[in-house]
């Protein structure tokens, strides 16, 4: 049951959060020239709306950094972690696939192969690559601690945690989305790069696997150290 409800969780994020992307970015799109307010606000919500469905079955990480922070601070057993990842991951991939189907047009219409590879996954505003990994590591810190602190209090045992979640999204685009695209996610990055490679269409697709390390890996180290960090303020007298 938790892989596949954070797999289809990790589907609906994807399908949602690239989708706004895909709606305002592709040639041929009713929507393009949306701003980046609209691709904030939209992702936030790609957020909230499964996290409401599948928060009382698995918590709804739909993310393998909050998937090992959770583990690490204790609230979920590490003999889960595997099937929540690889659930995630999968969904991640399913959902960027069902959206090279439904903006196929959009997608051989737009010749710029950059912009098509970002509707699915994050690139840095300027290429500095240590201090894009500390954006990442920042954003993911922010995403976690504020997660494990919303939890400790009285909505933390209602629904309204997840209108705080969407907040937390919300704010930390808004922050400091223009540095690496705030992914936080290996599961909307990395999965939906593999499935731009391998099926949208087009000539000269560069998934850049050069810095797709980034936001994958990097978002682990910011969970983790937002646990660590929880822990002592937490258990500070």
């Amino acid at each position: 049951m938790y892989f596949l409800n954070e797999m289809i969780g990790t589907f609906l994020l994807v399908l949602l959060g690239d989708g706004v992307c895909c709606n305002v970015k592709l040639d041929g799109s009713g929507m393009k020239g949306g701003d980046t307010t609209h691709i904030a606000l939209g992702w936030g919500l790609a957020v909230l709306i499964p996290a409401f469905i599948f928060g009382t079955s698995t918590g709804a990480h739909l993310n393998p950094t909050v998937t090992l922070a959770m583990a690490a601070n204790g609230t979920l057993d590490w003999a889960l972690v595997p099937q929540y990842i690889v659930g995630q991951m999968l969904g991640g991939f399913l959902g960027a696939a069902f959206l090279i189907v439904l903006f196929h047009d959009q997608l051989k219409r737009t010749e710029d192969s950059v912009l098509k590879r970002g509707c699915f996954c994050t690139a840095p505003g300027i290429r500095n690559y240590w201090r894009n990994a500390l954006s990442e590591i920042t954003c993911s810190f922010v995403l976690v601690f504020a997660i494990l602190g919303i939890g400790s209090t009285t909505a933390g045992v209602s629904a309204v945690n997840y209108l705080f979640v969407y907040s937390i999204i919300v704010s930390i685009g808004m922050s400091f989305g223009g540095l690496t695209g705030y992914s936080m996610n290996a599961a909307r990055d990395f999965s939906p790069r593999v499935a731009f490679a391998l099926f949208c269409p087009g000539k000269d697709k560069d998934p850049d696997w050069a810095y797709s390390w980034i936001p994958s890996i990097m978002p682990l180290i910011g969970g983790l150290l937002a646990v660590a960090l929880f822990h002592c303020v937490t258990l500070a007298p």
